[in-house]
């Protein structure tokens, strides 16, 4: 390694699909010597332990969570509370931060790296710690949304963003082409006005968190979003690190038994998997829609959902269709709780992905031979899916309605038939674009040199 390793705290939103890429990346940073401290909730450790490749070097520190009124006991993360609790669980973090200075005052790092906790800047700077935000969501969210040509935008309008403002890019924006449906305006309106814990706008709290830090880091890398990195390099006039797809350390063979046996009863490419994250509850009604589409594209298939919304049971059999399981017989599952993603992306006998469009699960995507089925479910996820279906046309976006924002049966399976059949005019283009894209990203040494150079920038912000 060149330059000296660096002593680096890792203290992410309290939200796995955070957490697992700070993880990530920390992995990668280790393997180049530097050493980790990584704040995290105390029950939480658990469930990640088995992620951390380098425990000489990867640290796990145990952040108690401090009790906010509404929140029921022992939650920590999102992950234990339904979506409209998020806010307070981002006001129980924002009261750890005494336990953060007291470890920074004794760990003494050279960088904290952070995303959601807006607050680290002005509490590193006395303590001579310089600071990131790792911005884990998509660039083009960040640049639609968050840049300081929206701000200004704002301003010079001297009024509240309207829908039709919210539908149209912020000036010098990259893709003019790019817009919003009106549904989707309307969540970005809700975005900007929502409070996100101890009393604070969510669009405030990032916009502080990317203007006060020294860096930004974002996942992603030059050959899927050059454009829209410069944009934000001359929107915000501080360094960019750029971490490369994050694509984690799997191979197949590491699959659990149960999914290899079952995945691999069926032909090489013919297996849809479907999975929205770990965070996305679908309404009773969206679920059974989304399950009868893919009975109705005759393929097989493996989906992980979480229990929708409206339904008593706590086991996710009782929410099937009415006479689903006879009707799939041992073509499809529908699986509850945590599942080896990349392993099971990686397997020859998947061959499409129905994805949320989170950042981690479309780069894992991009890693795998799947065919991309985009159905966006909140926030930066629209974005990254009309990124990828319109601009980058690598994967088919689901149709939904414009007024109320639900898919079909019908527009589920369109979208997974156009990818997968062989005689489809626009499949075939987005097949190729994919696996042109494919292609590049695991090219010889491209992530690697995407480490190197993180690396050394880190090293080189350090001597400044």
């Amino acid at each position: 390694m060149e330059g000296p390793s660096l002593h680096i705290v890792m203290f992410p939103w309290f939200a796995f699909g955070h957490i697992t890429p700070f993880l990530t990346l920390s992995n990668k940073l280790a393997e180049k010597g530097h050493r980790i401290s990584f704040f995290i909730p105390t029950k939480s450790q658990l469930k990640i332990d088995h992620l951390n490749h380098f425990q000489d070097l990867i640290k796990f520190f145990s952040i108690t969570v401090p009790h906010v009124d509404g929140l029921p006991a022992g939650a920590e993360t999102t992950n234990d509370v339904p979506s409209p609790l998020f806010p307070l669980v981002m006001t129980a973090m924002d009261r750890t931060e005494p336990q953060v200075e007291l470890l920074l005052q004794n760990l003494k790092p050279d960088f904290v790296i952070f995303d959601f906790v807006h607050w680290i800047p002005k509490l590193a700077l006395p303590l001579g710690i310089k600071t990131l935000t790792f911005m884990t969501a998509g660039p083009m969210f960040i640049a639609y949304c968050l840049s300081p040509a929206r701000q200004r935008q704002l301003d010079n309008l001297g009024r509240q963003l309207s829908e039709a403002d919210a539908m149209q890019p912020p000036p010098g924006f990259p893709y003019s082409s790019f817009k919003l449906h009106l549904y989707e305006a309307r969540g970005f309106l809700k975005f900007r006005n929502m409070k996100f814990g101890s009393d604070i706008l969510f669009a405030e709290r990032l916009f502080t968190s990317l203007t006060e830090c020294d860096a930004i880091a974002i996942k992603t890398c030059r050959e899927i979003d050059g454009p829209c990195i410069d944009y934000l390099e001359r929107q915000f006039k501080k360094p960019f690190l750029i971490s490369g797809p994050l694509t984690p350390y799997f191979n197949t063979s590491t699959i659990n038994e149960k999914w290899a046996d079952w995945i691999g009863g069926f032909e090489p490419g013919s297996v849809v998997y479907c999975a929205l994250g770990s965070e996305a509850i679908l309404s009773k009604d969206q679920f059974h829609e989304l399950l009868l589409a893919l009975e109705l594209s005759h393929m097989p298939f493996l989906a992980a959902l979480r229990l929708p919304s409206g339904i008593e049971s706590s086991s996710i059999e009782d929410a099937l269709p009415d006479g689903f399981q006879e009707r799939v017989g041992g073509r499809g599952l529908v699986h509850e709780g945590w599942i080896q993603q990349p392993q099971i992306l990686q397997h020859s006998s998947v061959g499409c992905f129905v994805t949320h469009c989170g950042w981690g699960s479309l780069m894992e995507g991009l890693a795998s031979k799947c065919e991309l089925v985009l159905m966006p479910h909140v926030g930066d996820q629209v974005y990254s899916s009309r990124f990828m279906g319109n601009s980058l046309k690598v994967g088919i976006e689901v149709e939904r309605g414009e007024e109320d924002d639900l898919f079909t049966r019908e527009s589920v399976c369109k979208a997974i038939k156009i990818v997968m059949e062989k005689n489809n005019e626009v499949g075939r283009e987005i097949r190729a674009n994919r696996a042109k894209l494919r292609e590049l990203l695991l090219g010889k040494d491209v992530e690697s040199s995407y480490y190197d150079n993180f690396s050394q920038k880190l090293q080189s912000l350090s001597l400044n």
